[in-house]
């Protein structure tokens, strides 16, 4: 069960196959088959309710949701698919009238993010948000949808000690921490790699390269951070080239701009004039490959953000043997020891960024062990086939066992 199936089940979903078991999919009406999988989509025949009390807006719609969801799975169950085990994404409301459709069956759910008005991606940022009893008492009823899917949950998977440490006290006897996954045979340090940008000219690493990588560029991702140190920086260093890969778009995690603004031109306003732009090249979305030959080069890949969900860019980077200059905020401390594989500094404070790379780019070389560390790290926490599935399987297992 996943909104956008297969989202972070592809390779359980394949893993489970292999093993010989019939597999079924539900999801919403855009999801995309998977061979092997009985794929049904859902719905939805109405929209929320004009009017509606401000705070019950998003449990309106994940019941919505979960009601779509469960007429999806009753027509499963009438072409005589009976699940032993539903692992399921809860996020959008999908799984909650599960337990009535399939009551004998065990329940997995993964345990993304529990809303938090404190101590999270809310109000974390004084700069940009102020807490309010009214804001406040929306976000935590953000959870209710959340809460009555994890009661029904047979075992609750968080892929980070972080993301498990959202979760109320009394659901935590049920929760295991196994991260997904991620396919680090795709992410791996290219000798003598070779970037091109937008302009057609080439980086080869020759000199400094600092990394910076947003799906979309924004302030939870510390975006605003990033371009407040890199005056500073080109300043300091004539030589520093600077990569942002991702996409400007208004539409992002950490709260949009007024009159449909990015932060792309909201920072250039800021510090444009300030920066040496020949040097700074925004590249816009790019493939995967192209994103390894850029981590490749890297001399140091920044990598800030808000307590929030750690990115699975963050893994590839450290899998690409990169030199990671982290925030230190909770989610880096599931993945970064400072000064073993990498470094964190205060998200806060663009200058200390600043002096923590142009000290890098004056001798990159001299934090080569930081840099292969990253990788070992990387491949002993979240590699998606000797740790992420191995992991999933186990679990399942346990779960079958009960």
């Amino acid at each position: 069960m996943h909104q956008n199936f297969p989202g972070q089940f592809p390779h359980i979903a394949d893993a489970v196959l292999k093993r010989g078991h019939k597999v079924a999919a539900i999801g919403g009406s855009g999801i995309k088959g998977r061979p092997g999988v009985d794929v049904r989509r859902w719905t939805l025949s109405r929209g929320s309710t004009p009017g509606l009390f401000d705070a019950a807006t998003r449990a309106e719609a994940d019941l919505m949701r979960g009601h779509a969801a469960a007429e999806a799975a009753l027509k499963l169950k009438a072409d005589g698919f009976t699940p032993d085990l539903i692992i399921g994404h809860p996020g959008w409301g999908e799984t909650l009238q599960l337990r009535e459709v399939f009551p004998q069956a065990r329940q997995m759910l993964f345990g993304e993010f529990f809303y938090r008005s404190q101590g999270a991606d809310v109000n974390f940022d004084p700069e940009f948000e102020r807490s309010t009893p009214i804001s406040d008492f929306r976000i935590h009823a953000k959870n209710m949808g959340l809460a009555l899917a994890y009661c029904e949950a047979d075992m609750i998977v968080c892929p980070t000690a972080f993301q498990a440490s959202l979760l109320p006290r009394g659901l935590q006897e049920r929760v295991r921490i196994v991260h997904e996954g991620v396919d680090l045979d795709r992410a791996r340090r290219i000798p003598d790699a070779r970037f091109k940008l937008p302009d057609g000219r080439v980086l080869d690493g020759t000199k400094p390269v600092i990394t910076f990588i947003n799906r979309h560029f924004e302030r939870l991702r510390g975006f605003h951070t990033f371009m407040r140190a890199l005056p500073s920086v080109l300043e300091r260093n004539s030589e520093v080239e600077v990569l942002l890969i991702g996409k400007d778009s208004p539409q992002v995690y950490g709260g949009a701009l007024p009159d449909g603004q990015t932060w792309k031109a909201k920072m250039l306003a800021e510090v444009g004039d300030r920066l040496d732009l020949s040097r700074v090249h925004f590249t816009g979305a790019v493939e995967h490959g192209e994103m390894v030959k850029a981590l490749s080069i890297s001399a140091a890949h920044v990598y800030f953000t808000y307590p929030f969900v750690l990115s699975w860019s963050l893994v590839e980077a450290m899998a690409c043997e990169c030199l990671i200059v982290g925030s230190d905020t909770a989610p880096l401390h599931d993945a970064i020891t400072p000064g073993v594989n990498g470094l964190l500094r205060d998200f806060f404070d663009p200058a200390g960024l600043a002096d923590t790379l142009v000290e890098i780019c004056q001798d990159p070389a001299a934090y080569a062990p930081l840099r292969a560390a990253a990788r070992v790290t990387a491949l002993e926490r979240f590699d998606r086939a000797t740790v992420g599935v191995p992991a999933w399987l186990d679990l399942i297992d346990e779960v079958l066992a009960r």
